[in-house]
């Protein structure tokens, strides 16, 4: 019996929502490699959302039974999404890579082994297996199931209670890692103004949204036929997302969130000039005194997150009191300190790529670049004439 084709409106819009996870998931892990490395692991959750959307994009229209050998393929992500938001958070928040975080993928290492007793089943098989999953009204195709075992330990059984439980706990440890945080700061998780922790606190929100509406899908709908409500809310979130990337140039260079909604940039803003004075003298503290400017990890957000201030009030003042943006401001600590760097007897013995490396770039050429614009002079001449 030929499979009629679906494509309505909700197919439609799962379609925009798989091309814009596509997109956004490639440039967050290839961006993340320059400019801000927490980000890969927001670039790998939303390859695995988008892998997600394909499935059931598949599923809802009935291509699945085009292509069989690609039934439950995503089955085995549902146990990356908590690890990957876990570990992006923790980045978020400046925590060391921990040497027993490989643990965190066990369960998706051990989901995919597991799953090769169903991927090695007939096209007859997962043919059947489909009209059980999705409701199809169709004749099921004579198979010897005494002949067949896709489940051995029954655990595939229990996916949606098991992936429901890894997300709940997931879910329960970021809240708590960002309490943590807030506390230190002597606030509370819903009462932190520090726009860093308001970033992650408002990541795993609609973390915990998808969660629950994931939870009523699963409650309400028999088996897989719901799936797609899930992921045409998911397609608005990452439409939010691209909505975000249009409105900022340097978007990819900031601590990014899963969703954060636009704003014109200091409108309204309550910052006095004497707060913008603090801030500015914060900033020189740990410039000068912590050689802020020679981290791995600096970023706008990090920056505020390290003086406990708004991201975006550290962005006002810095733009309106020292007439800088941010990379402007970093790119004038490093070159000072090459310079200074440069005229010592130590760095007269020093390659160009070292001092570049000492002061916080990682490429000649962008420590050339700046360097040449804040003096006319290439670090060599620099050094030549000192």
């Amino acid at each position: 019996m030929p499979i009629e084709i679906r494509f309505d409106v909700p197919a439609l819009i799962i379609l925009i929502g798989i091309v814009f996870g596509s997109l956004l998931s490639f440039f967050f892990i290839k961006k993340s490699f320059k400019y801000n490395k927490p980000n890969l692991f927001m670039g790998f959750l939303l390859l695995t959302f988008t892998l997600n959307m394909v499935e059931g994009w598949l599923n809802y229209t009935g291509l699945i039974f085009r292509c069989l050998h690609l039934t439950n393929f995503s089955e085995p992500t549902n146990f990356l999404i908590g690890p990957l938001l876990f570990i992006f958070v923790s980045r978020q928040l400046n925590e060391a890579p921990k040497k027993r975080e490989w643990l965190h993928y066990i369960p998706f290492v051990f989901w995919i082994a597991y799953c090769m007793f169903f991927f090695m089943q007939s096209a007859d098989f997962k043919y059947n297996s489909n009209i059980y999953a999705l409701g199809f009204d169709l004749e099921p195709l004579p198979i010897d199931y005494s002949k067949t075992d896709d489940n051995p330990l029954g655990f595939r059984s229990f996916v949606n209670e098991l992936t429901m439980l890894h997300l709940i706990i997931y879910t329960v440890a970021i809240f708590y890692k960002i309490n943590l945080k807030a506390n230190s700061f002597n606030e509370t998780l819903f009462s932190t103004k520090n726009s860093t922790l308001k970033l992650v606190r408002n990541s795993n929100c609609h973390f915990a949204i998808l969660l629950v509406l994931f939870i009523v899908i699963k409650a309400t709908f028999k088996e897989d036929f719901g799936d797609y409500i899930l992921y045409i809310y998911l397609t608005f979130l990452l439409l939010f997302n691209i909505i975000q990337i249009m409105n900022s140039a340097q978007y990819f260079e900031q601590r990014s969130s899963f969703l954060e909604f636009p704003s014109l940039k200091y409108q309204k803003s309550t910052l006095t000039q004497k707060s913008k004075a603090s801030i500015v003298e914060k900033i020189k503290a740990v410039m000068q005194n912590d050689k802020y400017y020679k981290g791995k990890t600096v970023s706008l957000s990090n920056l505020a997150l390290t003086i406990n201030e708004s991201t975006h009030h550290v962005s006002q003042a810095i733009n309106e009191n020292l007439n800088m943006s941010f990379f402007e401001l970093i790119a004038y600590y490093r070159i000072e300190e090459a310079k200074l760097l440069l005229a010592s007897e130590e760095g007269k013995k020093l390659v160009i790529e070292e001092i570049a490396e000492r002061v916080g770039y990682n490429s000649k050429s962008a420590f050339n670049t700046s360097f040449k614009k804040l003096t006319n002079q290439t670090p060599s001449e620099f050094r030549s004439n000192h």
